[in-house]
């Protein structure tokens, strides 16, 4: 009997860990690929809807709108001609999880209010958690992943010339187009 509930515990247990498995997403661009592990353990609420998005194909065709150098580049939210993708409702803001806004991290870009995150995302370029983490910067900025491929291309991104276009700033000149994001089968 002890053996069958040590093995029914060993079970338990793997099972446990597949279930927080971090999935990953690769995601490609006009400029190479980025592949991104998502930490659905601290941020659950934050990746689910990232996930939806990326099932939905919703980020297909969208561009990285907002691009500053050693800085961060932004996307997720516009089309080329600089017109905004409606979105589903905001999200809670999951900054409050522990996670940095360290050099390759992933995290939800939101308006002023910190409950007001939709579909837009960045990736930091640099080491942001002395200016973005939380409590700072109106609540923080929700990291949910990192990258763990790709960080040339980010390099590369970052470095694109960008300019004025409307009220936006910081755009490139030439679009960075995000093609698609292809969520990765879970890990064994």
């Amino acid at each position: 009997m002890k053996h069958v509930l040590e093995l029914l515990l060993a079970a338990g247990l793997f099972v446990s860990a597949a279930a927080i498995a971090a999935p990953t997403v690769e995601m490609q661009t006009s400029m190479g690929t980025i592949v991104i592990e998502l930490n659905s353990e601290k941020a659950p609420i934050t990746v689910k809807n990232f996930l939806q998005y990326a099932k939905d194909g919703f980020y297909n065709g969208t561009i990285f709108h907002r691009v500053i150098d050693g800085f961060m580049i932004q996307g997720g939210g516009f089309l080329k001609d600089m017109s905004e993708k409606p979105t589903a409702s905001q999200i809670l803001n999951e900054s409050k999880n522990g996670l940095k806004n360290e050099r390759g991290t992933i995290a939800m870009a939101r308006r002023a209010e910190p409950h007001s995150a939709t579909s837009q995302f960045f990736i930091n370029h640099q080491d942001n958690s002395n200016q973005l983490d939380y409590p700072l910067n109106g609540g923080g900025y929700a990291v949910f992943g990192k990258v763990v491929q790709g960080m040339d291309v980010v390099d590369k991104i970052a470095k694109v010339p960008t300019g004025n276009r409307a009220m936006h700033q910081n755009v490139p000149i030439e679009p960075v187009i995000i093609q698609s994001i292809k969520i990765n089968p879970d890990k064994k």
